[in-house]
């Protein structure tokens, strides 16, 4: 599951819409709206993700935070180490290789470190 399929299947879920009845009004496939929500498939281009906000009819704020989550959501992640010390090369590593098995509060520490250190840098 992304952030993206999270927010999807929350709107649906809020607006009383069935994922057929989604897909079929924005032109996918409801395997290919499955796979979005359950993170199968990459980030929506930009023009589904406006196709999704006008079928939902939702305010730009909401449109907003729907295309800053998309943009967060891609379930294949590159990591570019290149110039970087060798310690963060093998934490990368470490990392991807790690990840599934991490419980919940250590991702939720990661996190918020990550964003602690964003706002003071």
């Amino acid at each position: 599951m992304t952030p993206f399929g999270d927010a999807m299947r929350e709107l649906r879920r809020r607006k009383g819409v069935t994922q057929r009845t989604l897909a079929e009004a924005i032109g996918v496939t409801p395997a290919y709206l499955s796979a979005l929500e359950h993170g199968r498939r990459g980030r929506p281009t930009f023009e589904l993700l406006q196709r999704i906000a006008g079928y939902f009819n939702v305010i730009w704020d909401e449109a907003e935070e729907l295309f800053r989550i998309a943009e967060a959501s891609h379930p294949r992640v590159v990591l570019d180490t290149t110039g970087l010390p060798a310690s963060y090369t093998a934490f990368a590593n470490r990392l991807a290789q790690q990840i599934r098995t991490l419980p919940p509060d250590m991702i939720e520490e990661f996190d918020q470190r990550l964003k602690k250190a964003r706002s003071s840098g």
